[in-house]
């Protein structure tokens, strides 16, 4: 079965470009872009990896991270966050709050494909 990862992410370009770079390396990749709602549905259906944009409408990636990170069940889920904006206070921001990796948009497929993976393990 298909490892599942869910993309939480309000940019129509990356959500197109990670959906398909991931699909085509045989993850089933679901997409939610939302920060209001963004917990409830990681809770609703866990993915077995976590890709959490920092700024989104609603709620801040940040904010989300914390909720996950303090519900039982989604305390050890691999988080990936990405941003924009590289600056050391939002990487060290997201390590504090428990991310599992941390990266700067733009990326490289290459780039992507190997984090999930490593994430992932394997």
């Amino acid at each position: 079965m298909a490892k599942r990862v869910l993309l939480i992410e309000d940019e129509p370009n990356i959500i197109e470009a990670i959906s398909f770079i991931l699909t085509r390396d045989g993850w089933t990749v679901h997409t939610h872009s939302d920060g209001e709602t963004a917990a409830e549905r990681v809770r609703a259906h866990p993915p077995d990896l976590l890709i959490l944009d920092v700024m989104l409408p609603g709620r801040s990636g940040f904010d989300i991270l914390r909720d996950l990170r303090a519900g039982e069940g989604t305390a050890a889920l691999p988080v990936m966050m990405l941003t924009a904006r590289g600056q050391t206070k939002d990487r060290e921001m997201a390590m504090r709050l428990g991310a599992t990796h941390f990266m700067t948009k733009p990326f490289s497929n290459a780039e992507i494909l190997a984090h999930v993976r490593d994430l992932a393990g394997g």
